[in-house]
């Protein structure tokens, strides 16, 4: 059997030097290796051999196993070593030939406004927050004096999932869960952008549509008036846009503030004089702004008698508008690349 074993040995590293391909090496493994080769066979037939004679064939059989297995990594190693060369070879690429023209893209005007807009916030001190956009009937209306029922609900009513869920209609819903989260009633000081919801649809107005609200939250002691307000809107519309901006603050009504107002920027176009942008008024209405409502600051934790706050909240999308000159709001949402590519250039 020893002189089998030596046969077999002597014929298999001559196959496998040989060999001139993977196949080829792969069939002598299988014919000396396999489960029906010939070293297998020897070691089903050790059981017709004595005792003595079975630990020195079984260790022959491995070393003989151990060299033929080593032979065929060896030979194996080369094949791919040739194989990988010739890929490198066939297909290397020619770097004198010109480059296909990638395109660049460029953040949206939105995103643009609306990291200017977080950037100037944070340096005031304010923290950026955001919310869920399906948001609880309760959030976005009830507990910020809307009850249900209202008519302040009428111009807003839009997108429910339920009785009790809905897209949300405004990034207020955000502030109240920032007060409600509140437990320790520290001071608050945070926007919250966003997108919100309505049924609207024509040239200046989206079914969807950004809008960035802020709240300041703090002791009456602190002197949380108007005038902070006021001089917080005129330091946002002179840095967005531009230093010769003024405010004219009217009257109006929100169910969640009180006083409150409708605030007019004077038209950045004609500086005031009149023009189609602003209907020959000289002005443009941008924010909706005044002091929380005591109902509010009651619902959401805090006694009114003790702190005070003010909130306002202009629309991303009208202060993307008035920035760059947009017309039509449907433009921000149309992915036409004629309006995109514009803002290629544009790093202001």
């Amino acid at each position: 059997m020893k002189e089998q074993i030596a046969k077999i040995k002597e014929n298999a590293l001559k196959e496998i030097e040989e060999a001139q391909t993977l196949q080829e090496l792969d069939s002598a493994r299988v014919k000396y290796l396999g489960k029906k080769g010939e070293l297998t066979v020897v070691l089903k037939g050790m059981k017709d051999l004595s005792q003595e004679e079975r630990p020195v064939i079984g260790s022959l059989v491995n070393e003989v196993r151990a060299k033929i297995e080593a032979k065929i990594k060896s030979i194996e190693n080369i094949f791919e070593e040739q194989e990988l060369n010739k890929k490198l070879e066939n297909e290397k690429i020619d770097i004198t030939l010109p480059s296909t023209k990638m395109k660049r893209g460029s953040k949206h005007s939105i995103n643009r406004v609306i990291e200017e807009i977080e950037d100037l916030f944070v340096s005031m001190g304010y923290d950026v927050v955001n919310g869920p956009e399906l948001e609880r009937d309760e959030y976005v209306f009830e507990k910020l004096n809307i009850p249900k029922g209202h008519p302040a609900r009428d111009m807003q009513d839009s997108f429910y999932i339920d009785s009790e869920y809905l897209l949300r209609t405004q990034t207020s819903s955000v502030q109240v869960r920032t007060m409600l989260e509140n437990k320790e009633k520290t001071p608050i000081r945070i926007i919250c952008p966003g997108k919100t919801y309505r049924r609207d649809d024509d040239a200046t107005h989206s079914h969807q549509f950004g809008q960035v609200e802020g709240l300041v939250i703090d002791k009456k002691e602190k002197n949380v008036s108007l005038a902070d307000l006021k001089g917080t809107l005129e330091i946002f519309a002179k840095k967005m846009l531009g230093e010769n901006s003024k405010l004219r603050f009217r009257p109006s009504y929100f169910p969640f503030t009180e006083p409150s107002y409708e605030v007019d920027v004077s038209c950045f176009k004609c500086q005031g004089k009149g023009c189609n942008l602003c209907k020959n008024t000289g002005w443009i209405e941008v924010f909706a702004a005044g002091m929380v409502h005591p109902n509010v600051l009651r619902m959401c934790g805090y006694n009114p008698e003790e702190y005070a706050g003010f909130a306002f909240g202009p629309g991303l999308d009208r202060i993307t508008m008035f920035k760059y000159g947009i017309p039509d709001i449907r433009i921000l949402y149309a992915n036409d690349l004629r309006f995109l590519n514009q803002f290629d250039r544009k790093d202001v």
